[in-house]
């Protein structure tokens, strides 16, 4: 029988989603597969929706795991929640069916990116946004973000070298708010490469500070020759918020 769970982390204290073999810091993974091994007394082997990067936190991260036997949903998840540590959260659980996969079954996800837009950081919240002490014209930066709406080639927002789907990507939705001084960026699409949003992220804040314009934003996404953006905002501003099936 197979279940897809939707987990909530703080990437802090994690390398990252992915298992790595040569970090010090345990990965969101390897976590959640030795508590769910531990209460099934099998070993069993979690698939994400994708990867987070180091730092990077979720609101709402999906995996999918098989049992031999069917589960108490509730006693599950509580289950879970008492053996995993404090800033791992599993927020609910579901049965689906054995053709279903994390990742390969999803049909879009939302990102969002956290500015402070001030110039002393919050102590309680430094490790989940961005500050920025210096101004941001938001209304040049909602420019700049609609080239990105759409069916595109992202060559050079990604590290990736190489794409199956030739690095096209359809950004469906990106909305910027702003409320005393706390900006956040949404970014909806039907997926999204290795440091796809936080080179976006990065870009669209250099147009803020009045460092790019909107028409090299434009010769930069639209240029044929493979040339990656050097602009990309830290992962401790980041968010996944949602994935959608």
């Amino acid at each position: 029988m197979r279940y897809l769970a939707v987990v909530s982390y703080r990437g802090t204290h994690f390398c990252g989603w992915q298992k790595q073999s040569v970090s010090k810091l345990p990965s969101i993974e390897e976590t959640i597969e030795k508590v769910l091994s531990r209460i099934l007394n099998k070993q069993t082997k979690i698939y994400g929706s994708g990867r987070t990067d180091a730092g990077v936190h979720a609101l709402g991260q999906t995996f999918h795991f098989d049992s031999d036997k069917e589960l108490d949903i509730k006693k599950h998840i509580q289950s879970m929640n008492k053996l995993l540590p404090q800033d791992v959260r599993i927020l609910s659980l579901d049965k689906v069916g054995d053709d279903f996969h994390a990742r390969f079954s999803a049909k879009g996800k939302t990102y969002i990116y956290k500015i402070r837009n001030t110039k002393i950081s919050d102590p309680f919240s430094a490790d989940l946004e961005y500050t920025l002490g210096q101004k941001l014209d938001l209304e040049q930066m909602k420019e700049a973000s609609k080239i990105f709406v759409g069916k595109h080639n992202f060559q050079n927002f990604t590290s990736k070298e190489t794409d199956d789907q030739k690095f096209s990507r359809n950004i469906g939705d990106f909305a910027i708010f702003s409320k005393n001084n706390n900006i956040e960026i949404y970014i909806k699409g039907d997926g999204f490469m290795r440091y796809m949003v936080r080179m976006i992220v990065g870009t669209l804040i250099q147009v803020g500070l009045g460092k790019m314009t909107i028409e090299e934003v434009k010769a930069n996404l639209n240029n044929p020759v493979r040339s990656p953006s050097s602009h990309k905002a830290p992962a401790y501003g980041l968010y996944l918020k949602e994935v959608e099936y």
